[in-house]
């Protein structure tokens, strides 16, 4: 059975947030270094990006660098940042073509003047891009971002520009990272570990989360497909009961 032919087009999640884990493992059981893993994965966001797009999910981001990855090997690290200033250079085309928006949330500040001025430079040739959202989430840390948030919030208040009795869930979800995207409703988990990493901690309050055993490298068009049709089988009562759901069409908002 055709699996695409199977996803109710109507009910897909309008933001999907991907964890892409296992380059890797994936490269050892293949007798290659991590950082060749790291090259094969770029396949795999390729393939996901363009995938989505098509299927026309408003919102895709995908964890490619927390704060705490910072603390791996220098070589690795060095690795990874000249991978992430010569993919943006090689995927802008692409990007342009197939009316993609790139966003950036995290530590911006932290990552080389290069990758900084690669990635500006993407996110200016893209800006009038109306189709897909691509958030990449680079140095990034929620706890830092919860954590700056309050600090930003607590500045406000001393200025006079907010009151205490002004802040609630809207108002501290204008001050993240995320202040502009709606919460994703789907996030997916590669290479069978089952932990969130740090990983939108506050936007993930009520997403449905997948896990899938298969390495990042290998997680492609079909594997996304699985993980949606997952999704539209779930009931998502946002606190209600079965009951209330039923009588009340589904949300998928």
């Amino acid at each position: 059975m055709d699996i695409l032919a199977s996803i109710d087009r109507s009910k897909l999640p309008k933001h999907v947030a991907i964890i892409m884990d296992g380059n890797g493992r994936w490269a050892k059981e293949r007798g290659e270094d991590r950082v060749y893993g790291h090259h094969e994965g770029v396949l795999s966001v390729r393939e996901i990006v363009n995938t989505s797009a098509e299927l026309g999910i408003e919102y895709l981001t995908l964890y490619a660098f927390s704060a705490e990855n910072w603390n791996r090997p220098k070589a690795e690290v060095d690795a990874l940042m000249e991978l992430l200033v010569n993919t943006i250079r090689k995927e802008i085309e692409e990007l342009k073509k197939n009316n993609v928006r790139l966003h950036i949330i995290g530590d911006f500040a932290s990552l080389p003047a290069i990758c900084q001025n690669e990635l500006n430079e993407a996110k200016e040739m893209t800006a009038m891009n109306t189709g897909l959202n691509l958030v990449l989430a680079l140095s990034y840390s929620s706890r830092q971002e919860i954590t700056e948030a309050a600090r930003k919030i607590a500045e406000s208040v001393v200025k006079g520009e907010l009151k205490p009795e002004e802040i609630n869930e809207r108002v501290f979800h204008n001050y993240l990272n995320t202040a502009s995207f709606p919460d994703p409703e789907l996030m997916i988990r590669t290479s069978g570990e089952y932990r969130i990493s740090n990983f939108l901690l506050y936007q993930l309050a009520y997403a449905e989360l997948y896990f899938t055993n298969v390495h990042w490298p290998d997680f492609r068009k079909n594997n996304l497909y699985e993980a949606l049709l997952n999704y539209q089988q779930r009931e998502r009562r946002f606190g209600k009961t079965s009951e209330q759901i039923q009588t009340n069409s589904p949300q998928h908002v």
